[in-house]
Parts: C-alpha cells; sequence; structure tokens
C-alpha cells in the first residue's frame, strides 16, 4: 500500500549515492511521521477534512514541510489501494532517531488527528496502538496522551 509513499521518499529525499545528508534524514524523518498520520487518517474507511486539516496544521507548524510535498504526499496516500501494510519502514526510522519525548508528541499528534472529527474510531485507536507499541511508548503515557487530547 505504501509502495507510491516509497516513489515519493526516493524521488525527493534519496540522492544518487544512497547517503543522506542531515538535512535529508531530518526530512525523511518528518515525511515517515506524515505518512503514519495519513494512514490513521484512513484507517476508519473516511477521509474527513477536519483530519486533513488537522494533519496539514501539525506539519506546517511541528515540521514546516513545503506545501509542494505536502500536497504531493496526501495525494499519494489517497491513491493508495487498501491492503495491508506495514508500519515498521515508518516506525523503524522514527524510533532510532527520536527520543521518548519526541515519540509521545507523535502519539499525541496522531490522537489529535484521530479525534479533528469528533469521533475516535476503533481502527484508529488501533494503529495508534501500534505505532505506540513499535515507538516502544510505554502504556501510560499512550493513555495518558490519549485523555490529554480527549480532554482539550
Amino acid at each position: 500500500m505504501l509502495q507510491g509513499i516509497n516513489s515519493f521518499f526516493d524521488k525527493y529525499l534519496k540522492p544518487a549515492d544512497e547517503t543522506l545528508s542531515e538535512e535529508q534524514r531530518v526530512d525523511t524523518l518528518h515525511l515517515a511521521c506524515a505518512a503514519l498520520m495519513i494512514e490513521l487518517c484512513k484507517s476508519d474507511q473516511e477521509i474527513d477534512e477536519s483530519e486533513t486539516q488537522k494533519i496539514s496544521s501539525i506539519l506546517q507548524d511541528r515540521f514546516n514541510l513545503q506545501e509542494e510535498m505536502l500536497d504531493e504526499l496526501f495525494t499519494l496516500a489517497q491513491q493508495e489501494a487498501e491492503e495491508a501494510t506495514s508500519l515498521y519502514q515508518f516506525t523503524s526510522l522514527i524510533h532510532d532517531a527520536y527520543d521518548y519525548e519526541d515519540k509521545i508528541m507523535l502519539i499525541k499528534n496522531m490522537w489529535e488527528v484521530a479525534y479533528a472529527d469528533g469521533n475516535l474510531d476503533r481502527y484508529e485507536e488501533h494503529l495508534i496502538r501500534r505505532v505506540a507499541e513499535l515507538l516502544y511508548v510505554s502504556h501510560s503515557d499512550f493513555i495518558k496522551t490519549k485523555l490529554a487530547v480527549k480532554n482539550d
């Protein structure tokens, strides 16, 4: 399902010599986070405008992504067919590079996207739980971030 997103990474972020500069590595991490949030948006089979607006807001505020890159990433994610995915390729990058507090912030951002439409779907919660587990975020922090966003 994520083949289009992978080709997007290759197009924008993979230099000819296969080594990434620090800036490209940071961009790759930001786009991995964006891909996870977009997958979250799609997980309940309904792409709600409030969720996509929330993703855009988070990406622009937190990562300062260029509009062109943001638009293409959204387009690729929405075009992908519904099939089994592997989150590991994204979470492994994030796990290796982010400290624990950054991982918690990503989980919090995912809860913000999930609650953006006013309805938490069980598939959204399941996806956030899987990402939290792959990032080794404790269950208590998973719950704390959920409750913090829900009560805002």
